[in-house]
């Protein structure tokens, strides 16, 4: 029996990894521009590098787009 509870546990664990929609930057079609948290932290980070906007600029950005309730997560688009 602890066995397979253990075995639930594991498959319900890993199941919940499968459809992470951050696990690949995605950027739009048409626009090219980031669609997703993991795309924006990049361009975020590459625009901060390039002195195109501050580290106050990179990080409100961040928090608009990828905070708590961000423009860029799947339930929020």
């Amino acid at each position: 029996m602890l066995r397979y509870l253990f075995v639930f546990f594991v498959v319900t664990v890993l199941s919940g990894c499968l459809a992470d929609d951050n696990a690949e930057p995605i950027y739009g079609k048409e626009s090219g521009l980031p669609v997703n948290c993991r795309a924006y932290v990049q361009v975020a980070i590459d625009s901060y590098r390039a002195r195109t906007y501050s580290a106050e600029e990179s990080f409100a950005g961040l928090e608009r787009n990828c905070g708590a309730h961000g423009h860029a997560w799947k339930d929020n688009r």
